[in-house]
Formats: C-alpha cells, sequence, structure tokens
C-alpha cells in the first residue's frame, strides 16, 4: 500500500478539536489507515497575514487509494468542515485544510494534482512535522525533508 503525507491546519473555530474529528473522518474511510500523526503545532500565518494562528500537523496514511481519489477524499472532507475555497483567498483563513503532500514516491503533475506539493519545500510549518513522524524522508526532486528545512533557515 501507498503512503502518502497529508498537511492539516486550521485557523478557524475549535482548532484541536477541527482537526482530531477530520482525522476520525479519515480513519474511517474504507482503504485508508492512519499510521502516525505528528504533534499539533501553532503557527503565525503565510501569505495572507491580516487572520488567526493556525495550528498544524501532518497525518501519515497507508491507502489502497489512488492519489487522485484521495486528494478528492480529502477536499470532500474540507467542504464537510464548512470550507469554501470560493468564497476567500487561497492563504484566507479556513475551518480546515488538507494538503497532499506526498503519495509514495510518485511525481505527478496532472491538472488539479501535483505530487510532491508545490510548496512543500517552502513551508516549515509542514516541513518540521513531516520530519518528526518521518525521518530521512526523501521529498521528489528535493532531498531529504531535513536538508530542505535546514535550507529554509
Amino acid at each position: 500500500m501507498p503512503r502518502a503525507y497529508v498537511g492539516l491546519g486550521s485557523n478557524l473555530g475549535d482548532r484541536e478539536a477541527t482537526l482530531r474529528a477530520a482525522l476520525a473522518e479519515l480513519a474511517g474511510t474504507p482503504g485508508v489507515e492512519v499510521a502516525a500523526v505528528s504533534t499539533f503545532i501553532d503557527t503565525e500565518p503565510v501569505g495572507l497575514l491580516d487572520q488567526p494562528r493556525f495550528l498544524n500537523a501532518v497525518a501519515v496514511l497507508e491507502t489502497e487509494l489512488p492519489a487522485r481519489t484521495l486528494l478528492g477524499l480529502l477536499l470532500e472532507l474540507e467542504s464537510r468542515f464548512g470550507r469554501d475555497r470560493s468564497s476567500v483567498p487561497a492563504q484566507g483563513p479556513r475551518t480546515l485544510d488538507l494538503d497532499l503532500l506526498l503519495y509514495g514516491e510518485a511525481e505527478i503533475r496532472e491538472e488539479g494534482l501535483q505530487i510532491p506539493h508545490p510548496r512543500l519545500h517552502q513551508r516549515a510549518f509542514v516541513l518540521e512535522p513531516l520530519a518528526e513522524v518521518a525521518p530521512g524522508l526523501e521529498v521528489p526532486g528535493k532531498g531529504t525533508v531535513e536538508g530542505i528545512l535546514a535550507r529554509l533557515h
């Protein structure tokens, strides 16, 4: 089964309860097993700075779902948790943000699906929890998570 890495974030409402509920939904999905979850970290917003702080984490999933299907599941979960991507800026406030960061060793460049996530190498708030749950992980075309993180600092 492929191992997928999903970034989780929330900065509206009860952030921790939202992330935990989203993880429970993922764990209850046929063909998806939540293998590990990083520590939740409180972070500053990136891009659009005039908004509440985020709570971020990374989940490791063992999944039978193809990458495109998994992405569809993540977007549907965001919607069920109240996220309307059309009503706020891309980096604006959100109840739930689920990003498919990595899917096995795949490199995918399709309409609406890019693996590794195109901004993964620029985001310490993703790389730090990713390094926690997957030390030494190779990001296709970028190097190890720790190496990428070191270049950010």
